[in-house]
């Protein structure tokens, strides 16, 4: 009977804890033993004021664009603490940049009508300018405390009138005392997996911690996408493979391949 090909590997999750489930038991059912080490910590953070002055006015946008399944969950939190039908977001079309984003999305029964084939902020613009839809259109644009400036000024160049409503923010995990981060510096592992810039900045902020035995296995790095990868470059941290796409379908397909030609 052949081997599951990630038996006998050790992989390192970087994401919040709560958004390691799906890719947790991806390489799981491979065959790898994962560790999480939550490196980032998203929470909601999302201003009454700012609530107030969306809310009423939902009738008046054309289009919300979700960037991010947290900004999916916590838009929805609030959506459902104000209001007690899904029918008050009115006609807006809703667009989301990735396939994460859009599950999130279709669990509430609700219609993606915009979604790139990269799941990039650069090709969320492209196909939402595409629709011919926003010259003087209203778009809500969901976001957390580090979403990119790429997306609503894209937008405001095609001559649409954007808002944006920050409900989350993500935060460095202090993970000095984490059994995670002892057991990895200890142990090492094979590959450590990057989903995000934000994941990136915190690991090399905790350097010290998560410094590594000299016996320790030192894991090759792993990236979602081109903007992880461009964080881990100018951060120094060694881009080793990266997924064909900005998806865990693609990230776990290159770290089986990466790991495949990887002795030991």
């Amino acid at each position: 009977m052949n081997a599951l090909p990630l038996t006998g590997r050790r992989v390192v999750l970087t994401r919040a804890g709560h958004q390691n489930s799906e890719l947790h038991a991806k390489l799981a059912a491979l065959g790898a033993d994962v560790l999480e080490l939550p490196l980032i910590r998203v929470t909601k953070s999302v201003r009454n004021e700012d609530l107030a002055e969306v809310f009423p006015e939902l009738g008046g946008y054309d289009w919300i664009a979700f960037t991010s399944a947290n900004g999916v969950r916590f838009y929805f939190e609030e959506f459902f603490r104000v209001f007690d039908d899904i029918r008050s977001l009115g006609l807006i079309r809703i667009a989301c940049v990735g396939e994460a984003t859009a599950n999130a999305v279709a669990a509430l029964h609700l219609k993606v009508e915009c979604q790139p084939a990269t799941a990039t902020a650069e090709a969320l613009a492209a196909e939402l300018i595409a629709t011919g839809s926003l010259d003087h259109a209203k778009v809500l644009v969901v976001t957390g405390n580090r979403n990119r400036e790429v997306l609503v000024t894209k937008l405001e160049e095609a001559r649409a009138i954007v808002d944006c409503l920050q409900v989350y923010q993500t935060e460095k995990n202090d993970l000095s005392s984490d059994p995670a981060a002892a057991e990895f510096r200890a142990r090492g592992a094979d590959a450590i997996l990057f989903a995000s810039s934000s994941a990136v900045q915190s690991f090399v902020d905790q350097a010290a911690v998560l410094q590594l035995a000299q016996e320790a296995h030192r894991p090759l790095a792993g990236s979602i996408g081109p903007q992880t990868s461009e964080t881990m470059k100018q951060a120094g941290v060694p881009v080793d493979f990266s997924a064909k796409e900005p998806s865990l379908d693609a990230l776990v397909a290159a770290t089986v391949k990466a790991l495949g030609a990887r002795k030991g």
